[in-house]
């Protein structure tokens, strides 16, 4: 055979073997949440990306959504390519020498197997359906060999139907290669087909429907109703947990590790704690903040009872989806700081953490680890997925507020004023409370008292509003600044990253006219 239509073999084989493998990772991620590299190669390259560079990267693709799809598609096709690779290097090989089995199994099954352990080690504790970390890495090598052996498999066996057998030892190779060619097509149509279908289906469980959910605007409640509540995650399609494999282990520098199942957990031994999260994300005049109530077991019980051995500075959070943070020792014995099972008298909702997350009053929400699996005491290097990123140092919650209550540009005829309108919104203070909230129709230079409707508690934010009742028309600049707990008058941070959170105030024009 030429060489030409070998590689052509090579290539078309490739092609077929390449959707072959990805169709069976579609399947294993359905059928067994198993993680596969079209999601866990995103987790462990985006660490290297340093938060300047990837919020560069999010305007430019359409945001986080579009970002994450962007980087399941770009894998599914990289590999793709790869494999058709894969398949023109062994169709020259084949053209030179037989290839036995065995080599093509240490080719195209240990050495990609050796190579993705080696690279994905870090996340490849990741596992949709709630196995332990250490369980779940197995599971996701294993899940890698099924998919790396059917590549192997498929790519031998569509070559040698391509390029059929000779006739005797002297003979060229001579097939039909057209027909056969066309059957190997249309066998790699009948997968794409699948891989398409099967995408569809992962698509509509994917999280591109709620992440990004924010809460504002006129409806805001107290407490916010549990499929309100604001939600950001960094995966493709979030974790449902099966309550039959989960554990939760309290391990590192403890005198005795213990796991714990969710039967471990008796409703009557827990502790109920209204508490505000708010994303380090959320913007001056976001929505990424959010109310309520937790029910769930203080931390501090459990890291007692393991006892914390000398030295230890951090508790480092594992989630089943192989993110994890860090929080201050002193700050996980605080016992505020719980692990949470149920969320305003319901059970956690599945994109909020089932069947646990960890709650932690006054700090910023990617400390909130859900779906938390792993409480690990640890050293002071210890970081976390997005701190390993570049996020912080700074993780406790400046005080901030926000007016919901008219639409910043809001146009609005003064005859319609004649009873007044009413100016609300929300104040935060982290876990100092809210003391005090002030607003001002001058753009800042006074400021007049606003009546909080709901104080709430140290740990949440607190409503306001403020009846204001205009003469003029006019173009007025309302703002808003809130005082903590503590008496601190929140205040612009001109030297605070925004990778520690924005402060500031939030400004909105109101245009009255006649």
């Amino acid at each position: 055979m030429s060489k030409g239509k070998a590689v052509f073999c090579g290539l078309l084989a490739g092609l077929v073997a390449a959707l072959a493998m990805t169709l069976t990772m579609f399947l294993l991620a359905w059928c067994f949440r198993v993680a596969t590299p079209l999601v866990i190669l995103g987790d462990r390259l985006s660490v290297f990306i340093k938060p300047t560079p990837f919020f560069w990267i999010m305007g430019k693709v359409g945001g986080y959504n579009h970002l994450k799809q962007l980087g399941v598609t770009s894998a599914a096709l990289g590999q793709i390519f790869v494999g058709m690779l894969g398949g023109m290097v062994y169709a020259l090989v084949r053209r030179q020498r037989p290839v036995s089995t065995r080599q093509t199994l240490l080719f195209f099954l240990v050495l990609p197997l050796l190579v993705s352990a080696a690279l994905l080690w870090p996340v490849l504790g990741t596992h949709y359906g709630g196995w332990p970390i250490d369980a779940a890495r197995w599971i996701t090598l294993l899940g890698l060999a099924v998919s790396f052996f059917v590549f192997e498999r498929v790519l031998v066996l569509t070559y040698e139907s391509l390029v059929g057998a000779p006739r005797d030892a002297a003979t060229e190779y001579s097939p039909a290669l057209g027909r056969r060619a066309f059957l190997a097509g249309a066998a790699g149509l009948v997968l794409a087909g699948g891989i398409g279908a099967l995408g569809r289906k992962l698509f509509r469980i994917a999280t591109f429907s709620y992440d990004g959910t924010q809460y504002k605007g006129d409806g805001v409640q107290p407490i916010t109703p549990n499929d309100q509540f604001y939600c950001v995650t960094k995966n493709v399609i979030d974790p449902r947990v099966n309550d039959e494999i989960w554990h939760l282990e309290v391990s590192g520098s403890v005198q005795n590790p213990r796991t714990y199942r969710l039967k471990d957990f008796p409703a009557d031994n827990m502790v109920d704690q209204e508490t505000t999260i708010m994303c380090i994300s959320n913007g001056l005049d976001s929505g990424l903040i959010s109310n309520a109530v937790w029910r769930g077991v203080p931390l501090s019980d459990l890291l007692r009872r393991a006892g914390p051995l000398g030295g230890a500075a951090k508790v480092k959070l594992h989630g089943v989806d192989n993110y994890t943070d860090t929080i201050p020792l002193e700050k996980a014995m605080d016992p505020t700081t719980l692990v949470a099972f149920r969320m305003n008298g319901e059970k956690l909702p599945h994109r909020h953490g089932y069947p646990a997350r960890v709650v932690v009053p006054g700090y910023f929400g990617e400390k909130h680890v859900k779906w938390v699996t792993r409480v690990e005491v640890t050293n002071e290097d210890a970081k976390g997925f997005y701190e390993a990123q570049g996020w912080g140092p700074d993780f406790v919650t400046p005080t901030r507020s926000r007016i919901d209550v008219p639409e910043n540009d809001s146009w609005i005829k003064i005859a319609d004023m004649a009873k007044g309108v009413t100016v609300k919104g929300i104040a935060y203070g982290g876990d100092r409370g809210v003391s005090k909230v002030e607003i001002s129709l001058d753009g800042g230079d006074n400021w007049e008292p606003a009546t909080i409707t709901y104080p709430g508690t140290k740990l949440t934010w607190a409503l306001w509003k403020y009846d204001w009742s205009p003469k003029e028309p006019g173009d007025y600049s309302l703002v808003v600044r809130a005082t903590d707990g503590e008496g601190e008058v929140q205040e612009l941070e001109e030297d605070r990253a925004f990778t520690s959170g924005v402060t500031g105030f939030h400004e909105i024009a109101v245009h009255l006219y006649s």
